[in-house]
């Protein structure tokens, strides 16, 4: 059975924060969660893409963001960075993990670049999957994960218990 769930991320922050509550705890718990998640948030200072993502289990933190200078418009997204954290997660993923948490199916991924490799290598090992999408991703997600996904609120206790559901034989 397929555990691809995902939190439609409506209000800044809260599916980052449910996500790191959740890789916390399913460690706390001895699981191996391998995946990403946002270790430092942009402030009212930075650009909104002016992010760093923590490589779990044990991988580095990488900031995925370029710097372009005040002027600039658009998307700073650095994709060599984003491929950077991908290769580490499939890594993780081939030392062998309970779960996998991505921080976001983003731009890249609706392109079927960044984190799809890891997606679908944990999809294929029958590992769950969690991530988030916000509403202008959410259509090319959903074609993506072509009516696998499960919608999951951002409640660290019901995704929890989500991701450590028996899978019915």
């Amino acid at each position: 059975m397929i555990r691809f769930g995902y939190i439609l991320s409506t209000q800044r922050g809260a599916a980052d924060a449910a996500l790191s509550d959740l890789a916390a705890r399913l460690h706390a718990d001895g699981r191996t969660v391998a995946g990403l998640i946002q270790c430092r948030a942009p402030d009212d200072s930075d650009h909104p893409c002016d992010m760093d993502l923590a490589v779990l289990p044990v991988g580095p933190q990488i900031a995925i963001a370029q710097q372009l200078g005040s002027g600039s418009r658009g998307c700073r997204l650095d994709p060599a960075s984003l491929e950077d954290a991908s290769a580490w997660v499939v890594r993780a993923l081939d030392d062998g993990a309970d779960a996998l948490i991505i921080n976001k199916f983003g731009a890249q991924e609706c392109q079927r670049r960044g984190m799809c490799d890891a997606f679908a290598k944990a999809i294929e090992r029958g590992i769950p999957v969690l991530t988030a999408v916000n509403q202008l991703n959410h259509d090319d997600f959903l074609a993506y994960a072509g009516g696998m996904a499960t919608r999951l609120e951002a409640d660290t206790a019901l995704l929890y218990d989500w991701m450590t559901a028996p899978v019915p034989a």
